[in-house]
């Protein structure tokens, strides 16, 4: 794409304004992206800092109430079995404000827990070994005082030695850790600090001290996690452990509704084997959702498998910083536009205007149309310089029209040719006229041919020219022209004969003679085929020529004439392409010199809406043609005779006659074709 030079000025201008703008938002933006990330960090190492504490917290109420209880059993104060464990049961779940349950179980299946509703009631469950009705006393909670409420009785399939707390701990013979999810009461996620009871060396039972999972959600809604934020517990796979939800307890199940939760889920599932809890360190990873860019960071918490994660959008921080940056390009625009205004109109009154005109000036010689450049004045030094060197290259230039067409070097330039080294294979017709016996007539005439020469090749090229074809370069006398290049021609074949046709009516009406007063006369070969078009040569010197095999043929046939009399000879490619316009006979099948293939050629006579009917001379040609190569030379000889009578004159049957003797005097072999073999140029 071209821009004026009032566009590019202002371009200049205005793109230094605005890199030199960028250049400094840029490093607003990254100083302002470093802090916010820093800012990021610090919130998510609090946010880890607090979960952290929370954790601790939990596991260490955990552990006291384990403690306490399993000392009452192991030390006798208190008997498993004991209606008064339920009163320590209670005490526990009062003092530890984390905890959900305190259970026990006996090998028998027998089941007795303390579990808090929430913080306003608890109920005690009961369970007979074998049985499968499960007793439960509810008591409300006013304060430091415990109210029985009421009791009741429900079926249940519950049974404790199945309950992975029960099974691991009673194995293992210590304490641990366990994930549940199974309660009496139904399903929800919690973990357990599970412990086998000796007594006197015997098994008692197990002790669990439950937390409900729904404690931890609670917990983390209680986070301040900026505007927007959230944070999360998930386990490997993305499954949720805790979520900030602050009506989650014993009674109210956790809500995984958080807006933020599915950004966790899949930053936790995106991370895959790049993030390994294991080593303990904290993975960043960007996640983007629903055209919402997010910085998500997982940590590894003290529970195995359970990791942290905190999400950020990034407009939480990045937000102030977008807003700043958009009333700073509204100010950008604003400068902009002046600068862009008063640099177009500096550049218009300075620069634009004058080489506006210099332009026209270029545009006219662009196009050989030299007689147009004129000089233009200017207040600036270097475009008045510029415009008289246009003015004297234009002069320059004109001095060279004689020796390329300006025709060529207009379509050369508008095919976008130039000067570039190169060409293309395109289907043209070349002709090669040539002065017959010019060699004797410049030795007889001496310098006097140059006239004569000057007349001739101004009738022919006129010819050539008005004819559409392109004059390729004067060899000695002879004239080389080509149709199909620049500008492709469909009927370049035909053009080309017409042309060949009215160079030979042209040098005869000029009349021209040797230095003898003989009158002279031409001779032109035709070809058509695919030729090389181009500019070929070198880097120091370019000639927009046409090469191939077409165009040595052609050079061939404007020689063969002489062989047999004829003034006009084409090739085959050229009859078959110029077939219904022009009017032909056959007259052999000849090997050029160089080439082992024998050629149908023909001799052009006319145009076909200028020659209606052929000759008849030209049946008994062709008649004695086809007898010659049949091999009945004494028949051919005899059509060729009856030729001559008919035309008075016919060098091409004198010829063939001459031949068909030779044939009768001393046959050739058996394979003879009937192809005449060339042995000059």
């Amino acid at each position: 794409m071209r821009i004026g030079i009032r566009v590019a000025v202002s371009s200049l201008v205005l793109a230094s304004i605005v890199v030199s703008a960028l250049g400094v938002h840029l490093l607003w933006w990254r100083t302002a992206q470093q802090v916010s990330q820093t800012l990021a960090d610090t919130i998510n190492d609090q946010i880890v800092s607090a979960v952290g504490d929370e954790l601790q917290s939990i596991t260490t109420e955990a552990r006291s109430a384990f403690t306490a209880v399993r000392t009452l059993f192991v030390e006798k104060v208190l008997d498993s079995r004991d209606a008064k464990r339920r009163f320590v049961f209670l005490s526990q779940l009062q003092a530890q404000p984390t905890i959900s349950w305190v259970a026990f179980g006996w090998p028998d299946h027998s089941f007795f827990a303390a579990h808090k509703l929430g913080d306003s009631a608890i109920e005690m469950l009961g369970l007979a070994g074998g049985e499968t009705k499960m007793r439960i006393d509810r008591y409300e909670l006013a304060g430091e005082d415990v109210q029985f409420k009421n009791q009741r009785v429900e079926d249940t399939q519950y049974s404790v030695t199945d309950q992975p707390w029960y099974r691991e701990a009673d194995q293992s013979n210590e304490e641990r850790w366990v994930r549940l999810t199974t309660h009496p009461g139904g399903e929800r996620p919690a973990v357990a600090l599970a412990g086998p009871i000796d007594v006197d060396h015997k098994r008692v039972g197990v002790l669990a001290i439950i937390i409900e999972l729904t404690r931890v959600s609670n917990f983390l809604s209680q986070l301040t996690v900026g505007k927007s934020a959230g944070a999360f517990i998930l386990d490997r796979d993305g499954a949720a452990i805790a979520s900030p939800d602050p009506d989650a307890d014993e009674t109210t199940a956790m809500k995984t509704s958080h807006p933020l939760f599915p950004v966790a889920v899949d930053a936790i599932r995106q991370a895959g084997g790049n993030y390994e809890p294991d080593k303990g360190q904290a993975f960043h990873i960007d996640v983007s959702r629903n055209g919402r860019a997010y910085e998500a960071v997982l940590t590894p918490i003290s529970f195995p498998g359970w990791s942290l994660v905190t999400v950020v959008p990034e407009s939480e921080f990045l937000g102030p910083v977008e807003a700043t940056i958009r009333k700073l390009l509204v100010g950008l625009a604003i400068l902009i536009v002046l600068a862009g205004l008063l640099s177009a109109w500096l550049a218009q009154r300075l620069i634009a205007a004058p080489l506006i005109k210099v332009v026209g000036e270029i545009r006219h010689v662009e196009r050989f149309d030299l007689e147009k450049v004129e000089r233009h004045s200017s207040q600036l030094t270097e475009i008045e310089n510029l415009s008289g060197a246009i003015a004297d290259m234009a002069l320059g230039l004109a001095a060279f029209r004689k020796y390329i067409p300006a025709d060529l070097v207009r379509r050369l330039i508008s095919d976008g040719l130039g000067a570039r080294l190169g060409g293309a294979v395109r289907p043209m017709s070349v002709m090669f006229v040539d002065l017959a016996g010019f060699t004797g007539m410049s030795e007889r005439m001496g310098d006097r041919v140059i006239p004569l020469l000057s007349r001739y090749f101004e009738s022919v090229s006129t010819q050539i020219q008005r004819h559409g074809g392109t004059i390729d370069k004067f060899i000695g006398d002879a004239v080389m022209a080509f149709w199909g290049a620049p500008a492709p021609n469909s009927d370049h074949a035909t053009d080309c004969c017409r042309a060949a046709l009215a160079c030979a009516r042209a040098v005869r009406e000029l009349d021209l003679v040797d230095g003898e007063g003989g009158s002279i006369t031409i001779r032109i070969g035709i070809n058509s085929g695919d030729m090389l078009v181009g500019n070929i040569g070198s880097e120091v010197r370019l000639n927009y020529t046409v090469i191939g095999d077409a165009v040595n043929i052609a050079s061939r046939l404007e020689g063969t004439n002489k062989l047999y009399g004829s003034q006009i000879i084409i090739g085959p490619q050229t009859r078959r392409l110029a077939f219904d316009h022009i009017r032909v006979r056959e007259l052999d099948r000849l090997a050029v010199y160089g080439r082992s293939g024998g050629l149908q050629i023909y001799e052009l006579l006319g145009m076909a809406d200028e020659m209606i009917d052929l000759p008849g001379w030209v049946e008994c040609y062709e008649a004695g043609l086809a007898a010659y190569r049949a091999g009945h030379f004494a028949a051919a000889i005899h059509e060729f005779e009856q030729a001559i009578a008919l035309r008075a004159h016919d060098p091409a049957s004198s010829a063939m006659i001459k031949r068909c003797r030779q044939q009768l005097e001393a046959p050739v072999n058996a394979d003879w074709d009937g192809t005449t073999i060339a042995l000059t140029k």
